[in-house]
């Protein structure tokens, strides 16, 4: 279970999102991709993933204006040593090569 703060975070951040997130959402929810659910803001112990899917075991980052460095590797770090492959990706990256980050993560969750 997360703490209460944690989760009022991830409620936060839904109403919140950028534009990239919004785009790669659109892309991710209902299934869209490869018939894998995706659920966004999700608490995972301490942190928030950007995406997750649970039956795939993937989180997916999208790092942007809130990120002024490298992403977090301790952040990386925790959530892969709970079982998850963690894909990160640049907010420029996911508005301008949109079709090159969804192929990306077709391929883990395949």
């Amino acid at each position: 279970m997360c703490k209460p703060a944690t989760l009022h975070f991830a409620r936060a951040l839904r109403r919140d999102t950028t534009d990239a997130e919004r785009l790669l959402w659109y892309h991710l929810r209902d299934r869209r991709l490869a018939g894998v659910a995706f659920c966004r803001q999700h608490p995972v112990g301490p942190f928030v993933a950007d995406f997750l899917s649970p039956e795939a075991a993937l989180i997916v980052e999208v790092e942007g204006p809130r990120y002024t460095a490298s992403p977090d590797a301790g952040r990386t770090a925790f959530l892969e040593r709970r079982g998850f492959r963690v894909l990160q990706f640049w907010n420029h990256d996911v508005l301008v090569r949109t079709e090159a980050v969804l192929a990306v993560i077709h391929a883990a969750v395949t």
